[in-house]
């Protein structure tokens, strides 16, 4: 018996009237493959500590890759790489090793130790350091004195600690924009200012204020290798201000009102200890596999469906970053998706690439590196799936529709026959690692569920906040999507790139 079943319609004449019933989602095609366990078991394995948080440059990265190339062959995917499976490429790396001690002391001795992951998390590109001095609080930590604005003015800040907000103001200066909130950018300032170290601290009088997270997006630059970089919980800089005769939120409420500058000494000190291992280049690589297509004359058409497979790593041999849903979740479902369209009776018609990226959170530079040397030539490709953070939730969206319209409506009418889970909103401009590609013209969806950012880089990003039955059902919308489009039922649109 075939396992590949077309969706049908039965139709029924009656003198009532004429009524439709559609056969539900899995029996179309090979979607019936695709289930739950499948899905989850996949994500457990790349969220263990075994892969150890999945940063490109570490050995958990290497692992990781390695085991999905593993699997990519096992399904007889033919590999597109440059060596197999691998298309390597060049990036920063940095390895955050023991020790990695952050306290709040007096006259030198430790009042209280903080415990990482919990009260603080090192930045993915902290510099290394062993320094105990005063911490100052530096507003937001901005530097431009000649567009008016100066957190450094009043303040002394050498051989210190630079407390500052982690975000740039939700006001603008004039119509000046300000620079850049990453760590390249600010600790810049703090280090033309001869600070020792930086404590970046989310927003107080946000609605739902971001925790300490982990993040390698760091901007461009050159790495300050002797200065430690945190990000802090706010309780603790309240801590740490607690002498100061002020709150948090009271300082960000003066500042954000005057629209001026207000940096004060916290009358606190601190100890940093942190090490860092930085290169300024180490090899990692995307994962690339494909289907070739049945048809003699669409086969030289392509469907794309991606994920980015890397996370951002581990801290101090104490902690690492699962990322089960960032982006576990979508690495799954595009070896799930390779598995459907790998055992089906019905080959599609068009060729398929599977492409894990590396690198997504350092600032999408697989995906980037991949457009740019992509192993086909890029304007034979049909349509792109992208799957980011796609199994938290409790609905589907569909990323790019804005830009292209047709794919998002093909994919809308599907969720219409088998699951109506899609969200209207939508947006223009491709979205993380569908970005590149819709650069070069190419029709994208990126796939990813509603709410999906509550456990957004943090320690509690595990297999066991995932909604399995959306998981399943979003994999299947996509595949069934991808299939059909495989088929040819889709003619490849121009995009709207504005």
């Amino acid at each position: 018996m075939k396992t590949f079943r077309c969706a049908r319609i039965i139709v029924i004449y009656a003198v009532v009237g004429m009524f439709s019933v559609s056969v539900p989602a899995q029996n179309y095609g090979n979607s019936d493959f695709i289930k739950k366990e499948n899905l989850l078991k996949t994500v457990t394995i790349l969220a263990s500590k075994e892969f150890d948080g999945r940063n490109p440059g570490t050995a958990g990265y290497e692992k990781a890759a390695g085991y999905m190339a593993s699997e990519f062959q096992k399904i007889g995917l033919k590999p597109l790489g440059d060596s197999s499976y691998y298309q390597f490429f060049n990036v920063e790396g940095n390895e955050i090793v023991s020790p990695c001690i952050f306290n709040k002391t007096e006259n030198g001795k430790t009042l209280k130790e903080y415990k990482l992951g919990k009260d603080f998390v090192c930045k993915g590109f902290t510099g290394s350091g062993k320094i105990n001095a005063p911490v100052v609080f530096c507003g937001y930590g901005i530097y431009l004195p000649d567009a008016g604005y100066d957190d450094y003015k009043y303040v002394d800040v050498r051989n210190k600690i630079v407390m500052m907000f982690k975000q740039n103001p939700s006001w603008k200066l004039d119509s000046s924009a300000w620079p850049n909130a990453y760590e390249r950018t600010k600790g810049l300032f703090a280090k033309q200012h001869r600070a020792l170290g930086v404590l970046y601290v989310s927003l107080p009088n946000d609605q739902k204020p971001q925790q300490p997270i982990g993040s390698t997006l760091h901007g461009k630059g050159n790495q300050q290798e002797g200065m430690p970089q945190l990000h802090i919980s706010i309780d603790v800089a309240n801590e740490l201000l607690a002498s100061s005769g002020f709150t948090l939120s009271q300082l960000q409420t003066k500042i954000d009102s005057l629209k001026k500058p207000f940096s004060i000494n916290a009358n606190s000190s601190a100890e940093l200890n942190i090490n860092a291992i930085y290169q300024p280049e180490v090899r990692t690589e995307n994962i690339i596999g494909f289907i070739e297509g049945s048809d003699s004359l669409l086969k030289n058409q392509y469907i794309v469906i991606s994920a980015h497979l890397d996370h951002v790593g581990s801290q101090g041999g104490k902690i690492y970053f699962p990322g089960a849903n960032d982006n576990a979740s979508g690495s799954s479902a595009v070896l799930e998706m390779a598995k459907a369209f790998s055992l089906s009776n019905i080959k599609p018609k068009r060729s398929v690439i599977f492409v894990l990226f590396a690198s997504e959170e350092q600032g999408l530079m697989g995906s980037e590196y991949c457009a740019d040397h992509f192993p086909v030539p890029i304007d034979s490709v049909v349509a792109m799936f992208n799957l980011d953070c796609m199994g938290y939730g409790d609905s589907i969206q569909i990323g790019n529709g804005k830009s292209a319209p047709q794919l998002w409506n093909f994919i809308h009418t599907q969720d219409s026959l088998y699951f109506n889970k899609m969200v209207s909103r939508t947006w223009a401009g491709g979205g993380a690692d569908l970005g590149a590609f819709h650069k070069k013209g190419i029709p994208g969806a990126y796939v990813v569920s509603t709410k999906s950012y509550e456990h957004l880089h943090q320690l509690s990003d595990t297999p066991e906040t995932l909604n399995g039955v959306l998981f399943e059902e979003i994999t299947k919308l996509t595949f069934i999507s991808a299939y059909k489009i495989a088929q040819g039922e889709y003619v490849r649109e121009k995009i709207n790139l504005e």
